[in-house]
């Protein structure tokens, strides 16, 4: 079996997920009733218009990455500064630690299927090499834009600790990772990592990287509070109910990366539309915000450009605060920047 696949889940495995109150005795379930509208009937068009009809969802040339600095990545600072690399990647800073989350900075997004599907920027792997040492990886879930093996890989010799979704450490350990530096989260769960309380927050979503593992793991997002500020990673999600509970019970939030793109009416239970994004942080109590999951790589039917342009315009409706920063800028959680970086590269 490749690599990629990841390790199928024990026995000893299926006994340690079975003490979750989210799992059914089988798999692990959503908060709510979820379902994707495909059909044996409608995948071959599907699968045509996703791997065939590929104009404008694809930027004309690669995207370009602000170089990495080092030493200002580092320098000492009050508040949250983090780098966003396209898609969910985000190399961050956070009470003088290093945190990377779902450092999938990998070329292909579907590395096992007969298509792939290749990001937008080149060369993204090579910046694992540029990173410090990377005092904790967190990873939401296991699907192939979130979770590379390639990444993993290259992480593994500078990577303190990893901090996963419940399931997810067996990948990791067939991969080469210490089990000792793996720590599982179910929903809810919270543990300090040195003056961050980090919390997993419930998302409306699934798992899986092959056709036996479907939900055999745990899916959801990060909270990451300090004495300072309070950061939330929403991670996949569909719109639902948890927003406002995660609002109530971790909230307010001083920034947020909330999820925005890749969604689809064929499965829009389980990634919001770029306008339930803004609600979604609306219902968390966040008060700044920048989408991600858009802009590395073409997983849906909509334009490359579409999520972040209906976020915005939804954003200034609402009269919510939200930052665009460009792919390898740095930037913080009191930050605005609102330039259009991606106008030009439609031309």
């Amino acid at each position: 079996m490749r690599k990629q696949f990841g390790a199928k889940a024990k026995k000893s495995d299926i006994e340690k997920y079975s003490k979750s109150k989210y799992w059914n005795g089988k798999i692990f379930e959503n908060l709510e009733v979820t379902k994707m509208n495909i059909s044996i009937q409608t995948l071959p068009k599907l699968l045509y218009k996703q791997f065939c009809k590929k104009e404008s969802r694809e930027p004309q040339k690669p995207l370009s990455i602000i170089p990495f600095d080092k030493e200002q990545f580092i320098e000492p600072h009050q508040s949250m500064r983090s780098i966003w690399y396209g898609h969910s990647a985000i190399l961050m800073r956070l009470d003088n630690k290093t945190i990377l989350i779902d450092p999938m900075l990998g070329s292909n997004a579907a590395p096992i299927a007969p298509f792939a599907v290749q990001r937008f920027s080149q060369n993204t792997l090579d910046l694992i090499n540029e990173f410090p040492e990377i005092d904790l990886v967190l990873i939401s879930h296991d699907h192939y834009d979130h979770l590379d093996y390639e990444s993993i890989l290259k992480l593994k010799s500078k990577t303190k600790q990893f901090y996963v979704a419940l399931g997810v450490k067996r990948h990791l350990v067939s991969w080469g990772i210490p089990e000792d530096t793996i720590t599982e989260f179910d929903w809810w769960d919270e543990i300090p990592f040195g003056g961050i309380q980090i919390t997993f927050t419930p998302t409306r979503h699934f798992s899986g990287r092959g056709l036996a593992d479907r939900a055999k793991s745990l899916w959801g997002g990060w909270a990451l509070k300090t004495a300072k500020e309070n950061i939330w990673f929403s991670g996949d999600s569909g719109y639902g109910e948890h927003f406002k509970e995660i609002g109530t019970r971790l909230g307010p939030f001083d920034f947020a990366f909330m999820e925005c793109g890749q969604y689809n009416e064929n499965w829009h239970q389980i990634h919001m539309y770029p306008e339930e994004s803004i609600q979604a942080s609306i219902d968390a109590n966040v008060k700044n915000m920048m989408p991600v999951h858009w802009a590395g790589f073409a997983l849906a039917q909509h334009t490359w450009t579409e999520p972040v342009e209906r976020f915005i315009q939804e954003a200034i409706n609402k009269n919510s605060n939200y930052s665009l920063p460009q792919i390898g800028e740095l930037f913080g959680s009191n930050h605005s920047l609102t330039s259009t970086w991606w106008v030009n590269l439609n031309k």
